[in-house]
């Protein structure tokens, strides 16, 4: 038996959620193309039998590297910090729809400097040229202490169980962490929660999703196997609310719908849910609001 625990690291929208919902064959975190959509350290778990060796990989999906605004982005930079400790490999997702900077090369180098094990991952590798990959590789073929370089697709699946089987190598010994029919660490009701905040992220405009936040106030199974979810979705401007709710409730209306059928097929039963948008004005530098919201120390 091996197992161990893996990090996956990088920059907003480089990939890393894509690859551990992939990896892990689930959707265990949110996925949007605005950046710093992931807000918590999230655990995907991987259980594979290769040769008849047991192997559980326990995947530690974290939100993009960037300089912190504010209290919410300090919580979100700790949880990348606590994620890095103790870790078994590191993974640094680097997009090639981007060109590298220098914030990219001091993390490379930082990581593979570092005694744990360091697998660089290229990923986006379907929407560009053959050459911007060959570029990439050749800016870090030469850094020591990493192990691997991987260029992949993590929406398309190119080359993901490449990444798999090199991940599968680097595992200690050891007993499972999880039990073997787990896929992740988090509640039904932070999933639930997240689910809403995707929706909000992928249908609002530009500016409004950033303060968006979700709480779950009710999560109940009726006797007739029907689960009834109440949500508050939170907005840092009167402005905002106006724009979550939509002309005549037209924009909660289609948040609420697209959310809840996903919750039906995470659930496995039929969702009655109810939205409601609610202003806190700058709820991202308030440790209260962020603590209801399970953006705190026990939540790192």
């Amino acid at each position: 038996m091996r197992s161990g625990f893996i990090t996956i690291a990088g920059k907003p929208n480089s990939g890393k959620s894509t690859l551990t919902n992939a990896l892990v064959g689930e959707k265990v975190s949110i996925v949007s193309k605005k950046p710093q959509t992931t807000r918590n350290r999230v655990i995907g778990i991987v259980n594979k039998e290769i040769d008849g060796e047991q192997y559980q990989a326990v995947l530690v999906d974290t939100p993009g590297i960037h300089k912190p605004r504010n209290m919410l982005s300090e919580f979100m930079m700790k949880s990348v910090d606590v994620a890095l400790e103790g870790v078994d490999a590191v993974i640094y997702m680097l997009a090639c729809d981007k060109r590298p900077d220098e914030h990219d090369d001091a993390y490379i180098n930082r990581f593979a400097k570092s005694r744990t094990p360091f697998i660089l991952v290229i990923n986006k590798c379907d929407e560009v040229e053959e050459k911007a990959i060959i570029e990439r590789i050749e800016r870090y073929k030469d850094v020591e202490g990493i192990t691997a370089i991987i260029p992949i697709s993590a929406l398309k699946g190119k080359n993901v169980d490449m990444l798999e089987d090199e991940i599968m190598k680097l595992l200690p010994e050891g007993e499972r962490f999880y039990s073997e029919d787990m896929y992740t660490d988090r509640s039904l009701r932070f999933l639930c929660s997240e689910i809403v905040r995707e929706k909000a992220l992928r249908l609002l405009g530009d500016e409004v999703p950033y303060g968006i936040g979700v709480s779950v106030n009710k999560f109940e199974e009726r006797d007739d196997g029907v689960v009834e979810i109440d949500c508050d979705v939170i907005c840092e401007k009167q402005a905002h609310k106006a724009i979550v709710i939509g002309k005549g409730g037209e924009m909660i209306k289609k948040i609420s719908t697209s959310a809840r059928m996903d919750m039906e097929k995470l659930l496995d039963a039929k969702v009655f849910l109810t939205l409601y948008v609610r202003v806190k004005p700058d709820w991202r530098d308030s440790r209260s609001v962020m603590g209801e919201l399970g953006y705190d120390k026990k939540n790192l």
